[in-house]
Formats: structure tokens, sequence, C-alpha cells
């Protein structure tokens, strides 16, 4: 997220440790050296998971608006489920010390589109009005057809375009005839009252179709409507990032041409006269860590740049060590020299337990807590905190006698403890709760996270009887021994004699 020149990433709440309870964090290089700072949310601002593969984009309430908002819908969850829910950022205070943000979740009815990732989300604009186009994706199969084996087994999602209205919460889907695939990870152009869609992966078909759609939007007073057109000189790309140099001009970066391949050329994206035209540009001099890496991931940092990463290599005494390239797309500086920065990101994560990398682009790496030095007067992380783990809660009351303080965070999966710190009730359409309000045991606790068990509150176990929540066992207290005191009786006796 890009505010006033400012670069915010997304993604990973409470990293590293707890340092940062809002999971964004502002991005900052100074003198070829990256630093990550915590930022703070305001206290009216609603619950943010960290969510992989959102589908974002920017928001005015007018093309002349200076201010913008970030639109954040779908996503996978930490649990590995997948959201259908909208949330919106922005930022309501900037001092020296942090950046605040407002997140706020927005409420859709109609057709609601269906929790998805890898998808598309941008902002159209119309005869004064605006709206969100929102295409493509991926979701989890019926809940009829999953079973143990195929839980997390994914389907392209329907080819339907939604619009959303955000200022009244109304979604309408429609069915365009030229759109016969539900591509995921494709590139998206939003231009006034046109959308671009480029390339692409069919999960069904397994191809990268060199597609390019334009979707145009148009709001009159009544019904919008909403028409399709095929266009020539597609490109063949998945996972690519997009980056805007000038008014007219976007760069298309990175990605993937093959499931195990990467896309070593970039294409600069014309607009005039409504016409887009598509040409390669001279490719960067990448270096040979680049070129020989399988993967990388990254994201537009605004003004023509893009900043990229890749792992590092495992014959290297920093076998977890990840690299990061700024590459500068601007026209007068295309083959300027990336600028590295390794010395400071290492991963914490133990790569045989890690899930390997998804067709995306995702932005996923680790620091340690020594990122946050105190020099730049940001909050830093507490150690004393690590050891308390009353001090923990998501930012919910999850029952009537819920106690937890609304301002302090815990992730899902405790990096401490390798167990969940809450647990989904699977009354109606569920709900979060505490662990520690539910008395749950590390046992049960990580018995309910290995499977697909349903488990109910303390609430509503009396209402849906399955995996009840065990009562909590007071320890018998054994009273101290006391010492005995004995007490003897003397008696004397004497004999009378007559």
């Amino acid at each position: 997220m890009n505010f006033d020149g400012q670069v915010f990433f997304f993604g990973q709440k409470g990293w590293p440790k707890r340092s940062c309870p809002t999971g964004v964090f502002h991005f900052d290089i100074k003198h070829n050296h990256l630093k990550l700072k915590p930022t703070a949310f305001s206290k009216d601002s609603c619950y943010l998971p960290p969510l992989r593969y959102p589908a974002t984009c920017t928001f005015k309430g007018s093309l002349e608006s200076e201010k913008h908002q970030y639109i954040i819908h779908g996503g996978k969850t930490p649990n590995n489920e997948l959201s259908d829910k909208i949330y919106v950022m922005s930022v309501i205070c900037k001092n020296n010390k942090k950046v605040t943000f407002r997140c706020t979740e927005r409420d859709l009815v109609g057709d609601v589109p269906e929790a998805r990732y890898g998808h598309s989300i941008d902002v159209v604009y119309s005869r004064g009005k605006s709206m969100g186009v929102l295409f493509g994706g991926r979701s989890y199969i019926p809940s009829a057809q999953r079973t143990t084996e195929k839980w997390n087994s994914v389907a392209d999602c329907l080819p339907r375009v939604f619009l959303v209205d955000f200022d009244f919460g109304c979604s309408t889907s429609y069915i365009l005839p030229e759109l016969q695939d539900g591509l995921s990870f494709h590139v998206s152009i939003a231009r006034n009252d046109t959308i671009y869609i480029l390339g692409g992966h069919s999960l069904a078909n397994n191809i990268r179709p060199a597609n390019l759609y334009r979707i145009r939007v148009d709001l009159p007073l009544g019904s919008p409507a909403v028409n399709c057109s095929v266009l020539p000189g597609g490109i063949s790309v998945s996972s690519a990032i997009l980056t805007q140099i000038n008014d007219d001009e976007f760069v298309i970066v990175g990605g993937y041409q093959f499931e195990n391949q990467k896309r070593m050329v970039c294409n600069i994206v014309s607009f005039e006269d409504n016409k887009i035209e598509i040409r390669e540009m001279e490719t960067p001099d990448w270096t040979s860590d680049i070129k020989h890496s399988k993967i990388w991931f990254g994201s537009n940092m605004g003004n023509g740049t893009v900043f990229l990463g890749i792992p590092g290599d495992n014959k290297q005494a920093l076998s977890e060590a990840f690299y990061f390239y700024m590459l500068k797309c601007a026209e007068d500086d295309v083959n300027e020299d990336q600028k590295t920065f390794t010395n400071s990101q290492t991963s914490t994560e133990d790569p045989g337990d890690s899930t390997p990398f998804e067709d995306s682009e995702e932005f996923c790496f680790s620091a340690e807590a020594n990122s946050f030095d105190g020099d730049d007067e940001f909050d830093t992380y507490n150690e004393d905190d690590e050891e308390d783990e009353s001090e923990t809660g998501y930012w919910i009351t999850c029952c009537p006698t819920c106690d937890v303080d609304i301002n302090t965070w815990v992730p899902f999966y405790s990096t401490e403890l390798n167990k969940p710190a809450m647990i989904l009730c699977s009354h109606g359409d569920g709900h979060w709760v505490h662990a520690q309000c539910m008395d749950l045991a590390e046992r049960t606790l990580i018995h309910l996270s290995e499977g697909s068990n349903k488990y109910y509150c303390n609430e509503h176990v009396e209402i849906a009887r399955a995996l009840q929540t065990p009562k909590k066992v007071l320890p018998l207290k054994k009273p101290p021994l006391k010492p005995l005191h004995k007490k003897v009786i003397i008696i004397k006796c004497q004999q009378k004699v007559d």
C-alpha cells in the first residue's frame, strides 16, 4: 500500500514475535538499508486477519479527490480458510513516531462474491460515480465434494464479473459470454470506466492463455451497463507485478510463463486514444541470483518501482536467507542496476514445515526482532511480554465472560507453543473464541487443529452437542500435615491403708 509516497506492506501479524500488533509495516529504505517499522490501528478499527493472496486496490470518492483508501477483499486466513470479507484501510494520523490506520469491514448484500483468492478488484469511474469491479480467482471445491483427502482442493471461480457499490454495500454479478475461464493471478489495469484483464492462469486447463479483455462499465442513473471485448496482442503470464510510470504507461514485471519457469521479459503497456499497446521493453540487467532462482515474488512500491525477493541458495551458510532487490522502471533509468538488500532479512521458519510456493504475487519474508532498532523512536519489542501468555488475545470479545484486553494480540498459532490461540465455534455461521476463555487444554487444541472436527463453545455446546469443552479441573489442595501434639496425663493413685 502506498500512502503519500510512503510504502506499507501487509500480511503477517505479531511478527517478528509481537513487535507489530497490526500486521501492517512501514517499509523504509534509507542508504540501501531496509527497515520495517510497526504501525498502529485506531481504537474503532475492526480485526484484520493476516490474509494471503487478497485482492487490493485504491479507492477515491471521485477522480478529483486527493485522499484515497485501500480496498482489501478475499484471501486465505492463517487457518487456511478463505475470506469473503471486504476491508477498507485509511490513514488517520501520521507523526514522527508511528502511522495510525483505521480499518473497517463492509458488509455486502445481493450477489455476494464467494470466498476466493488470487483474483483482482479495481475501481472504475463513470458519470461522476464509482464502482468496484471484481473478477477471477480460485475457491475451494463445494462442501458436498470436499473429503478428507480433498479438503483443500481448489477450483477456478466461475467467470463472472461483480460490480460492488462500496457506498451502499450492494453487489451484482454479470455473466459475459466473452469470458470463458475464471482466470486467477492475472494482471488488471483500471482506466477511468474500463478494466483491462491480461494473462492469468486457468487451473482447469493448466494454461496461461495470452488473452486480453476489455471490460467497460457505464454508470447511468438506472442500472449499470457492462460489456466485454476481446482484444488482440495479449501476453501469457501469471503472478506478474504491475507498476505505473506515468499517466499513460504501465510496466509488467516478473511472473511466470510456465509452472516452473519465470518470465524474465518486461512489457510496457501504453494507452493512447482509448487504445492499448503492449510491447517488450529492454530487459533489465538481472543478477545471476535472480536468473537462476526458480521462485521470485514481490510487490509494486509505486512511482515505477518494484520490490523483488528470491530465496537464498541452500548451499550457503544462511540457507534460509532471502535476497531483495529494488527495480526502478522509470523511463530515464530503466537500466539502473538493482539495489540489493541481503544483510537484515532472514527466515525464522523451519523449511521442513513450510508450504510450497503457489503461483501468486504474495510478498512473504521474515525478520529478526533487531530490525526494529530504537534509533527511529519507534516502539520496540519488549522481551518481558514474551513470558506472559495471559496477555494475549484477539481484538474481539468472544463470550460474555471474556476478559481479554482488546488492545493485545496473539497469532492464530502461537509462535512459542505451536498451538491455536483461538478456535472456531461451529454453531450457526461460526465465530472465534479465545482458547484461554474456554479453558481448553493444549492436547485438545492440537487435536482440533489437526482435523476437521466441529467444535462448540461453552455457550452453544448445549444447543449442538459435539466435542465439548473440557471442564477445568482444579487441582486438589492437600492441606499440610500438622504436627501431632501428644498430651500425657499423669494420674497419681494413693493406696489408703486402714
